[in-house]
């Protein structure tokens, strides 16, 4: 079966329906099993694989770019795989958006991953000690040296998304073309509303993050005692109140439906949302990637969209 691709933006670049999250690798995924996640994701046709330089500076005795430089090793390991996929990675999480910053830091990234120019640099979140003037400049005289194909902006309010985008256009600097931004079934209000008006306004790509809940809409977490299952199992408790369960329920019944996991209907369900490109997941093992892959091959029927829209109000 065909991989349907979108249109990131109006940035010349498609990807298909999920993109694959490296925050992992190097970290709960090492870097033997990430190469086994890497090669099934990019052969069940997946092709966008993101990144950033901060990712796992949070585990003791790392200081960030573990992933970058895992995928880079995957790279270096087959260069003829540097044609078949899309490479995101983001700057300033930790130091900010001047200028400097973002130009060593770019410099950095190419270096991990052994490439020649990152297809799409965002900034991971915003910045407001640097004005969008600077900060965006910093990321066109990157496209313009050829170091970047594209910019995206995430973690960015709609007022400040708006404003970036003006301020691109006002300066004659190169448009952003995608918005990474929280969004899954059960934290629909993250991009609903004002963000999604605005990014869809502007004519980008929105990619959501957290599309699994941090594996609760994989429904491994169904109850307290089941928080202990993972790293990430604690961060689930506030979804086993409130509506968590009456979408899980949904989950159950259109996964009967639909012959498919809980997850790849959690992920379906968000690529079928408007203004959608692909939904990031990450994945442990090449078992956990089957059902977010899956996805990608899995159209729900309207009346499959309609409940599970009715359920994750």
């Amino acid at each position: 079966m065909t991989v349907e691709r979108r249109p990131l933006g109006q940035s010349g670049i498609e990807v298909a329906t999920l993109a694959l999250g490296g925050n992992v690798f190097g970290w709960t995924a090492d870097e033997a099993t990430s190469f086994g996640i890497l090669d099934a994701f990019v052969a069940e046709g997946g092709n966008m694989v993101d990144s950033a330089d901060v990712y796992s500076a949070w585990v003791p005795g790392h200081q960030g770019g573990e992933s970058e430089t895992v995928i880079g090793n995957w790279l270096r390991r087959d260069p003829a795989k540097r044609d078949q996929v899309v490479i995101a990675t983001k700057v300033g999480f930790f130091e900010g958006l001047a200028p400097e910053k973002i130009a060593a830091a770019c410099d950095a990234s190419l270096r991990r991953l052994g490439i020649e120019t990152i297809d799409l640099y965002y900034h991971h979140k915003d910045d407001p000690n640097v004005s969008l003037a600077e900060s965006l400049g910093a990321m066109d005289a990157l496209v313009k040296a050829g170091k970047i194909r594209a910019i995206g902006l995430s973690q960015y309010s709609a007022e400040r998304l708006d404003e970036a985008m003006r301020t691109a256009d006002a300066n004659g600097l190169a448009r952003p073309c995608a918005l990474q931004t929280w969004y899954n079934m059960v934290e629909r209000p993250k991009l609903e509303g004002e963000l999604r008006d605005t990014s869809l306004a502007h004519g980008m790509g929105i990619v959501p993050f957290y599309g699994l809940a941090n594996g609760f809409l994989t429904g491994k977490y169904r109850g307290k005692d089941d928080l202990e299952k993972s790293v990430r199992g604690l961060r689930n408790v506030e979804y086993l109140e409130g509506r968590g369960m009456r979408v899980l329920e949904a989950l159950d019944h259109v996964a009967a439906e639909a012959g498919a996991a809980p997850a790849t209907i959690a992920l379906a369900w968000t690529n079928a949302q408007p203004g959608i490109t692909s939904t990031l997941a990450s994945a442990t093992s090449v078992d956990q990637l089957k059902q977010s892959t899956a996805a990608m091959h899995l159209r729900l029927t309207p009346e499959q969209v309609a409940l599970l829209d009715e359920a994750s109000r």
